[in-house]
């Protein structure tokens, strides 16, 4: 029995998708894709990928949007045809705006099947191709007549494909990152023989593991000589041409928004600027960054006194950004390295100048520059100090005998341990408990702007999905992320915990994802569920000060109907309940040893 032609086309695909450094592959059980499946599983065999497997493909495409936003490199998605391709389009959705790498290959009908009401056929090459970096039809492998040997069409080799397919999720100096898809054509028989044999038809060929491991071992070796490079290189690399000059002389801020880069951090620091660093930036650390920000934005000395505004990443999460951008007086730079035809950039005032990179120029008055910062980092102190949840007891002393008869003080720190968890306390407590060899992710719920307005400068890998800020996939996100930090080579990093901040809607909304797969090792993950009754996020909204209480409780807030202990028990995750400020520090002493559910009940 011999390979079939979609077999031996799916095998070539994947190991020279391996050897461009793919590492994890997320698979959606399905018929038409179950060459390209096999071939994954194959690859699995041999040590070649990390698999994972998933029933849900919305689930699948933010699982990987996750492990895309840890590593940088894409982790193909294989699914079938129909309706599992339009599942995929709110991680693509989100990978386009993020400027995320991801890879979708999804399995299609022959172009012979199409357009005569075939079963599980329907446009799906045409979902994403509006906003993906690739969409390719790819039109099905055939053999050659008369023998076993398969034919690749001229332009669609396989090789050629994969490598296409990853520079462009990936991005060029003109375009940014984003999702691929590979509509892939095949034709039955869809599998043959077993995928451990021999590997592509011709003689001498290699066998299917010994072909993914040769895949994987040049994968390696690329990537270790990379390193060795950049190790060696004693010279930073020359900034583009187009660049920005700080000047002294301005009362500048430096704003970074979601999915900006150390640079950001590095700039403020090096011209002496405040660094206005929204939590979900990854950024918000070093002596210049300033936690109230939005607050002191709305400060005529401060907010009021600023003359131009460098900008890195995606800014979300207030209004006082966007309205400082859109002012006349403040000239405005935003910084994005991508400069291609019709790539968007973040400019809500329409008159920002685009630069690929910013420079720190001689400042003109450095009295002036140290002044301006100091009344920003002074003025930020003050609000913190005032604001402050912080509450550290000393347990020890507060449980031996007679504590509570010896001091008054430490009656009223028993009953602030009696405290029932409030927002603020309970993003300051995540915040503080999450170190850099850990990861944190963000749903888009109120908890992260609670989080974003007291967050102490700190620094800590945060993931969050501000692409277009939906509650879509934030549990499926983060199992990504702890997926592969867990599986890093830095012991330390290995040894992380990756906690979710998230809100009873978002996790509703995304509960399908919960479901793991028992052949996978089972994550360090520990989900902190703020429960409010669903949707209070739009109390902001003018509305909620106008409409008919009954019908905007009806219509903007969704209670639950499930405890959130019967849904860990139904998928299998350990579930904690924290009500008090003592049981919240309890959650946070203990070890995290695997999926975990973490109830808190939030006082108004």
């Amino acid at each position: 029995m011999t390979t079939a032609p979609a077999a031996e086309f799916s095998i070539a695909l994947l190991a020279e998708l391996i050897r461009g450094g793919v590492r994890d592959v997320v698979v959606c059980p399905g018929s038409r894709s179950q060459a390209l499946a096999l071939a994954a599983a194959a690859a699995e065999t041999c040590g070649a990928v990390r698999l994972h497997v998933r029933v849900d493909e919305r689930s699948a495409g933010f699982f990987a949007l996750g492990v895309a936003r840890e590593t940088g490199v894409p982790a193909p998605v294989i699914v079938t045809s129909g309706t599992a391709v339009a599942n995929l389009v709110p991680a693509a959705l989100e990978a386009h705006e993020a400027r995320v790498p991801l890879l979708l290959l999804t399995a299609d009908r022959p172009e012979e099947l199409r357009g005569i009401r075939s079963n599980q056929t329907t446009r799906q090459g045409a979902l994403l191709e509006s906003f993906a970096r690739l969409a390719l039809e790819v039109p099905a492998p055939a053999a050659v007549p008369g023998t076993a040997e398969p034919t690749w069409i001229a332009g669609f080799e396989p090789d050629r494909l994969a490598r296409t397919a990853l520079q462009e999720a990936r991005g060029t100096s003109e375009r940014p990152a984003g999702p691929v898809q590979l509509n892939l054509a095949f034709r039955e028989p869809l599998s043959g023989a077993p995928l451990g044999g021999r590997g592509p038809v011709g003689a001498g060929t290699p066998t299917v593991p010994e072909l993914f491991s040769a895949a994987r071992a040049e994968a390696d070796r690329a990537a270790e000589s990379v390193v060795v490079v950049a190790q060696d290189r004693a010279a930073p690399e020359r900034p583009e041409p187009e660049v920005y000059a700080h000047g002294g002389a301005a009362r500048t801020v430096v704003i970074a928004g979601a999915d900006a880069d150390d640079r950001a951090e590095a700039f403020a620091h090096e011209a002496g600027l405040p660094l206005l660093a929204e939590v979900v930036s990854g950024v918000r650390f070093g002596r210049e960054a300033v936690t109230n920000y939005a607050a002191l934005l709305d400060q005529p000395e401060l907010g009021g006194a600023v003359e131009r505004a460098v900008v890195f990443g995606h800014p979300t999460l207030t209004r006082q950004i966007p309205a400082l951008l859109k002012r006349r007086d403040v000239e405005v730079v935003v910084v994005d390295p991508h400069l291609g035809r019709g790539v968007e950039h973040y400019d809500p005032g329409g008159d920002a100048r685009v630069v690929r990179a910013a420079i720190v120029g001689e400042p003109s008055d450095p009295r002036g520059s140290r002044a301006w910062l100091g009344a920003w980092i002074t003025a930020d102190r003050s609000l913190r100090e005032a604001s402050s949840t912080v509450h550290e007891p000393d347990l020890e002393a507060a449980l031996a005998p007679g504590y509570r008869e010896r001091s008054s003080y430490a009656r009223a720190e028993v009953a602030a341990m009696r405290e029932p968890v409030t927002r603020d306390m309970l993003a300051e407590s995540v915040w503080r408990a999450t170190w850099p060899h850990d990861r944190l992710v963000v749903a888009a719920s109120r908890l992260v702007r609670v989080l974003d307005g007291i967050a102490p400068p700190r620094r800590i890998r945060v993931h969050a999905n501000r692409g277009l800020a939906g509650i879509d996939g934030t549990v499926a996100t983060a199992l990504g992320v702890a997926a592969v930090t867990q599986a890093a080579e830095d012991p330390r990093q290995a040894a992380g915990t990756t906690r979710v901040l998230i809100g009873d809607l978002a996790l509703m909304h995304d509960a399908g994802s919960l479901l793991l797969d028992p052949a996978e090792p089972r994550p360090r993950i520990q989900v902190l569920v703020g429960v409010d009754g669903g949707g209070t996020i739009f109390d902001g909204l003018e509305v909620a000060g106008t409409a008919d209480r009954d019908a905007y409780r009806r219509v903007m807030t969704v209670p639950r109907s499930i405890g959130l202990r019967e849904l860990a028990e139904a998928y299998g995750w350990a579930y904690e309940r924290a009500a008090t400020r003592s049981e919240l520090d309890r959650i946070f002493t203990a070890p995290v040893t695997g999926p975990t559910i973490v109830e808190v009940p939030l006082a108004e």
